[in-house]
């Protein structure tokens, strides 16, 4: 398995019944961009057990972290679910994925669209400073189901918040907009309807959705992913990727496993 660093469980939190994250050592040769995923998992029966995992540490950071799902008949999260401080995972040793800033046009406002364990990309970018140096406005749209599952996301853009360093390259800048779609809650509905009604928008106090100066990032459900697509190929929006940048980049390979 000479693919693959073995890299030590740091720390494990569990946030509800379904969701999880997790740290563990990093390889110093091990390199990402922000954004980026890797193959992840486990070693079964002398065999890897992996699925792509989107990296939500900061490309700079020591150490890795990962936010998961929990499955219970999954192959892999069945099992990643259970691991301690100490265990060993496996994390592959080249990175990739089309959520990197350069996959983009040259805009003003970064809108950052995702559901579920897609925040996990989004957790990196936000952490690195090149992002605020492009955009002007970086918003953080985060849905699901219920209350419970946005306390990950919430915790993180607290932390940065309050951090001496990004406290101050945040302040004016990133909008962190939670909605959950199966419970009350100060913003309810589907990333898809707050994007075409512009409630998003009125709701942030900002401008409604340009292709002048917009640029957008998805991660999450393959429903959310289709619709969003429809909507801005609709609207004029081009799909960027590592050959020729566009309005939008989408990523697909995500953990529902």
């Amino acid at each position: 398995m000479s693919a693959f660093n073995r890299e030590q469980v740091l720390s494990v939190r569990h946030w509800t019944d379904t969701l999880f994250s997790f740290t563990t050592t990093r390889d110093p040769g091990f390199r990402f961009q922000s954004g980026q995923f890797a193959m992840m998992g486990l070693e079964v029966d002398g065999r890897p057990l992996l699925r792509a995992y989107s990296m939500a540490s900061a490309h700079y950071e020591e150490s890795l972290e990962f936010f998961s799902i929990k499955v219970p008949d999954g192959p892999l999260t069945s099992r990643l679910q259970l691991i301690r401080e100490g265990d060993t995972i496996l994390v592959g040793r080249k990175a990739t994925g089309t959520l990197i800033v350069d996959n983009l046009l040259p805009g003003s406002r970064l809108l950052l669209l995702s559901t579920g364990t897609g925040l996990a990309p989004f957790v990196s970018l936000i952490k690195d400073p090149e992002v605020y140096e492009r955009y002007e406005d970086i918003i953080l749209v985060h849905g699901c189901r219920q209350v419970a599952e946005l306390a990950y996301g919430e915790q993180v853009v607290d932390n940065l918040k309050n951090d001496e360093i990004f406290g101050e390259m945040l302040e004016g800048k990133l909008v962190y907009y939670p909605t959950v779609t199966r419970e009350p809650f100060r913003n309810r509905g589907r990333i898809t309807d707050l994007i075409s009604s512009a409630k998003l928008f009125d709701d942030i106090g900002q401008s409604p959705l340009s292709i002048d100066t917009d640029r957008i990032m998805m991660c999450g459900s393959p429903a959310m992913l289709e619709d969003l697509k429809n909507m801005f190929v609709g609207l004029g929006f081009d799909e960027g990727n590592h050959s020729e940048p566009g309005h939008f980049v989408i990523e697909k390979a995500f953990v529902e496993r």
